[in-house]
């Protein structure tokens, strides 16, 4: 019998009970003996000593199980908007995914995010109403909201009994739908009209399954993580209703890497999913020198060595030293990309003993590669500024560091990431042998704005006879290596801030040889001058051009009660927002406007306050804007007197 595979998902907002839901399914399956409770910390998925102390899920886990003929990988995601990008890099990967929603709270704030993510991607999706046994319990009224709140069209599956109470059960249920079914299908329809029993349930199964695959209908059960009820229900309509993995097992290698750890030893461990091709151990899958040393399946909860992974499945790699989080193999032009906004945030991090500078930044290096988006930037002067999307994330990054690392560490305050862009055209030059220039290397650059977000775009017009190809090997490695350090000497600019938006030319390079000519005799030229003398003369050229501070935008769009506008409004005129739509829904409304990121965080902080606890915000990165009034300056690690950054 041949095994299908689904990669699926399971979503939430915060103690929704995923997590929960996760350890049932791996139970039902025979997977574990005894299911584990978050409160506890006993969860197979939540494995990170932080995530079993605070009951919460931080990093994406992986978890197998079969039931009948398919195999299914489970990918357990965090619920806090904290970690909302971990969820992002899943959400490419998925074949199928269930969104978990309690029975007692409803739709919760972070349920219409990750709602609107999974539309926006396609993801087919079940919904699961979990909690029918707590106290307030009422499946009817979240089934309600599901159609309210998150604008979708439900097809309840189960019929609940004995809500609120230990023994609450769900039953199957179809009565409603053929009407669910046919609102959208006009063939259905008329097949229905004229015949009703033609809509046998054989024929709905597989038109529901249909449906499901193409995002039109969301098929809905209820039950009980905790007691299993309606379990049986919500694994028969995972094989039945999500579409398990296309692809073609003989076509070249196509896939991404979601998740990286390490193992044991230290080393890396990345689990890439295959959409197309096969991979080997021994192959070659970046096209560089890394190589897969060796491979593993999860087969019945344990990862079991294997000499391949072929399309649909998901495997962890070692050997591939160079990769990071959301590398691509293969073609992979057209997988899907990410949505969700970059972090707008960041906080320098200070060791709690100055020895410890060293060890900080390699303990950060291997936190960036399990999520880069933090994007960790260390300097002599600035000190370690890492990239963030709240609070918690600071608490977390924090714990990890003395637990995993042994390395005591303290934030300084959150502080908006503002960039700088070249106000005009620089230009500078450093020759061999003269006084102002202590490398062995001649470098001119030329640095000039370019469009906003477009990031930058280094240039190398260099011809091989005044290159040290004795060093670099190849022209193009050397030109690599030039954009290389171009590129890590544009982390700071004259403010302290990253550079973008720019074009840098080389425009003059030497190099010396004992012997003299082709270039210019003296010590030998080395890597090394042409590294450290890149920074020198990127920072005159800038100085040349001037460079605009300016801050991100964030777009927010806010689901707010209609009740709440007049306080709303009077919330974002204070920010300095600036509304672009507000669109009336029943008693609910939609209002959308652009502030900086500084003011967004503020929004988000005040908006359950002025709504009630039933605002819910989503932010997505509207680009940047010059910093109006007083230039802010990065914040740099040694400074403690009075806050000098925006």
């Amino acid at each position: 019998m041949s095994l299908r595979t689904l990669n699926l998902g399971i979503l939430a907002h915060v103690d929704a009970g995923k997590t929960s839901l996760t350890e049932r399914l791996l139970y039902a399956a025979g997977v574990i003996d005894a299911v584990g409770s978050v409160d506890a910390g006993t969860t197979q998925t939540d494995s990170l000593a932080l995530e079993r102390q605070r009951g919460i899920t931080i990093r994406s886990a992986v978890a197998a199980l079969r039931i009948g003929d398919t195999a299914v990988n489970i990918i357990d995601t965090p619920g806090h908007p904290d970690f909302i990008a971990e969820v992002d890099r899943v959400l490419g990967v998925l074949d199928g995914a269930v969104l978990v929603v309690s029975a007692v709270e409803g739709v919760q704030p972070q349920t219409r995010l990750l709602m609107r993510a999974l539309r926006r991607l396609a993801v087919p999706t079940l919904i699961f109403i979990n909690k029918i046994d707590r106290g307030g319990a009422d499946a009817g009224r979240t089934l309600a909201e599901l159609a309210r709140r998150l604008d979708v069209k439900a097809a309840p599956m189960t019929r609940v009994s004995r809500p609120g109470e230990r023994a609450a059960v769900a039953e199957p249920d179809t009565r409603t739908l053929a009407d669910v079914l046919t609102a959208d299908n006009e063939a259905l329809l008329a097949a229905y009209v004229a015949d009703e029993s033609c809509l046998t349930p054989r024929r709905l199964r597989a038109e529901l399954a249909a449906q499901t695959a193409r995002c039109a209908v969301h098929p809905v059960f209820a039950g009980s993580a905790m007691t299993g009820a309606g379990i049986d229900a919500l694994m028969a309509g995972l094989t039945d209703l999500l579409p398990a993995s296309a692809g073609d097992p003989a076509a070249g290698p196509r896939g991404r890497i979601f998740k990286i750890e390490r193992g044991p030893a230290g080393e890396k461990v990345a689990y890439v999913r295959m959409f197309d091709g096969t991979l080997h151990v021994r192959d070659h899958p970046t096209g560089g020198r890394d190589r897969i040393t060796a491979l593993h399946m999860l087969e019945h909860g344990d990862l079991v060595p294997r000499d391949r992974v072929a399309a649909g499945g998901i495997a962890a790699l070692r050997g591939l030293t160079a990769v990071h989080v959301g590398d691509a193999i293969g073609a992979a032009d057209d997988l899907p990309a990410h949505h969700f906004a970059p972090p707008m945030l960041e906080a320098l991090l200070v060791p709690a003993h100055h020895a410890d500078g060293a060890r900080l930044r390699s303990a950060l290096a291997q936190l960036a590669e399990q999520d880069p988006l933090i994007n960790v930037r260390a300097d002599e002067n600035l000190g370690t500024a890492v990239s963030l999307y709240g609070e918690v994330q600071k608490e977390v990054i924090r714990a990890t560091l003395a637990a995993e690392f042994g390395v005591e560490a303290d934030f300084r305050e959150t502080t908006t990431l503002c960039v700088e862009r070249p106000a005009g055209v620089g230009e500078a030059v450093e020759r061999l042998n003269t006084p102002s220039n202590p490398y062995q290397a001649t470098i001119g650059l030329r640095v000039e704005p370019a469009p906003p977000g477009s990031g930058v775009q280094v240039r190398v017009p260099v011809d091989y006879r005044f290159a040290p190809l004795y060093v670099y090997r190849t022209l193009d490695l050397f030109k690599d290596s030039m954009g290389e350090y171009i590129r890590d000497a544009l982390r700071a600019g004259p403010r302290g801030w990253p550079v973008t938006d720019c074009v840098v030319t080389m425009t003059e390079s030497r190099y010396s040889v004992a012997d003299g000519p082709p270039s210019l005799r003296g010590p030998d030229s080395t890597a090394a001058d042409f590294r450290k003398l890149t920074p020198l003369v990127m920072t005159q050229a800038l100085a040349e051009s001037g460079t605009t501070v300016c801050e991100p935008l964030a777009r927010v769009t806010l689901d707010i009660p209609v009740s709440a506008l007049g306080p709303v409004l009077s919330v974002l005129s204070r920010l300095q927002s600036v509304v672009a739509d507000q669109v009336v829904r029943g008693d609910e409304m939609t209002v959308v406007a652009t502030l900086t990121a500084a003011y967004a965080q503020e929004l988000h902080r005040v908006l359950p306050e002025v709504t009630g606890g039933e605002g819910v915000l989503e932010s997505a990165f509207a680009g940047y804007r010059p910093v109006r009034g007083a230039l802010p300056t990065r914040r740099r690690a040694d400074s403690s007197g009075g806050d000098d950054s925006h």
